[in-house]
């Protein structure tokens, strides 16, 4: 039998359809004809309990009962979820990916934020609650994705006089690039957690995940100095300026694997979503997967909290600095919390939680502000706030729209020294930061601003020199 007749008899999945194909040649071989075969075929599929006790069919009957158990069925929610929007020119298939996640049966409210873009399933910038379900790509693939602000001791005047101390210290104390690690590895506590010898997937890459500590991996994630202008006490700082370090990275190839995993295994227990919707099907809470991707995204958010602070401490032992106060946050991530008195699993994918009164990070683009604030706890955005600037347009769009001397003039104008990043980073392919922070003064309050003057990101075919010269990037 094809594999699409068994797919349409709800064969579905690599386990059944290797029982079917691995029954059937058992049958044959014993003298089935096949129209005995399809006819047998037929009546497992449609009543597999009355087959569990087969000898030829009974494993084949008892895979689909077990594939059966825990699936959904997919009746859309009518009408629609609810769910709030803020920002200017939003992207309009981010606006579809919105709606269709909120047509979803499990889908209680949602909100997309001012930075949003198409991503899969969920776009980013979306904010998803849903009814005692998780949604591995809701979450994100770069799973608890974080910015990290350290604010330093250092005096102002430092971040010109030892700018190539500074750069040196960067280059030696993490790396970038798709793949890269550390050799030794860099050591950190959360390589001891149960969950790498118990979880198969994190058991897979746990050699992987010790060897990226400390990295930054590629993309638009970044090292940054530069100097942090305090508006107010809720950093229990003076007023004034400070030299500041701020990164953001996540979980590394790690995350990605994890996300992948699951999401593939999600989507092979909801085969019945549509292809709009095939990258947000979910887990039950109360099911193993569930329950056991949990593990795997909070280990990962772990992990990725050790990344950052393992590059911000090296980093500050290096040049000889102090931590006056810190500030982060996830953007990708899934929290049990309570809405209208009711518990949800709230995915911000994208977005950070701004809670009344908890302080965030929301960056811009390598030469545009960055914005410390302080959440006013918004209900209708279910407490969120936009995690950066946004991209105005794709990576392949940017590397062909810009040059280097387009971003030089953008780097001059604004006193940033560059040292690697790819063309696709330009600064001109994001959105106007401070647009996208008007657009959600009911969400976050400013109460400090950063202004980078260094900047590491992923080199990507050139490379801006020391001295602002471009030469060819070497390719890790």
């Amino acid at each position: 039998m094809k594999a699409s007749r068994l797919r349409a008899l709800g064969i579905h999945g690599g386990e059944s359809l290797s029982e079917a194909r691995e029954a059937i040649r058992k049958a044959r071989e014993s003298g089935f004809s096949i129209t005995a075969v399809h006819d047998a075929v037929e009546a497992v599929a449609e009543r597999p309990r009355e087959y569990v006790s087969d000898l030829l069919w009974g494993e084949l009957a008892r895979v689909l009962v077990r594939s059966r158990k825990d699936r959904v069925e997919l009746v859309p929610c009518s009408p629609s979820a609810s769910w709030h929007k803020w920002g200017y020119e939003l992207d309009p298939n981010a606006v579809i990916q919105m709606e269709n996640a909120c047509k979803l049966p499990i889908s209680i409210v949602g909100a997309l934020m001012p930075d949003a873009h198409v991503g899969y399933g969920l776009p980013i910038g979306g904010v998803l609650a849903t009814d005692n379900v998780v949604i591995p790509y809701a979450v994100g693939v770069d799973i608890a994705c974080r910015v990290k602000l350290s604010v330093l001791d250092m005096p102002v005047s430092e971040l010109s006089s030892r700018r190539n101390e500074i750069i040196s210290a960067i280059e030696v104390e993490t790396r970038f690039g798709v793949g890269v690690g550390f050799s030794p590895p860099r050591r950190h506590k959360v390589m001891r957690d149960s969950a790498w010898s118990e979880v198969p997937i994190l058991q897979k890459m746990r050699e992987k995940a010790v060897d990226q500590l400390g990295t930054s991996g590629g993309g638009n994630h970044f090292v940054e100095f530069g100097l942090l202008n305090v508006y107010d006490d809720s950093l229990a700082l003076a007023s004034g300026q400070y030299v500041a370090l701020m990164t953001h990275s996540g979980s590394r190839g790690t995350g990605e694997s994890v996300a992948k995993y699951y999401s593939n295994l999600a989507r092979q227990r909801l085969p019945e979503l549509p292809e709009e919707l095939r990258h947000l099907a979910w887990f039950d809470m109360d099911s193993d997967e569930g329950a056991e991707y949990w593990r795997a995204m909070t280990l990962m958010g772990r992990y990725s909290a050790a990344n950052h602070q393992l590059i911000h401490d090296n980093l500050v032992s290096h040049i000889g600095a102090e931590v006056l106060a810190v500030i982060e946050n996830h953007h990708n991530f899934a929290w049990r919390e309570k809405h209208n008195g009711k518990k949800v699993i709230i995915h911000r994918k994208g977005a950070i939680p701004a809670a009344k009164g908890q302080l965030g990070v929301i960056p811009g683009s390598m030469t545009a502000s960055s914005y410390v604030v302080k959440g006013k706890g918004n209900p209708l955005s279910l407490n969120s706030a936009a995690h950066g600037a946004g991209r105005a347009m794709s990576r392949s769009e940017a590397a062909r729209r810009f040059s280097w001397e387009n971003i030089q003039e953008a780097l001059k104008k604004s006193r940033v020294h560059l040292i690697s990043a790819g063309l696709d980073e330009a600064p001109m392919a994001y959105k106007n930061i401070e647009r996208v922070m008007d657009a959600q003064d009911d969400l976050v309050e400013r109460v400090a601003r950063f202004n980078p003057r260094l900047v590491k990101m992923a080199p990507s075919g050139r490379i801006m020199g020391r001295r602002g010269k471009k030469k060819k990037g070497n390719r890790k």
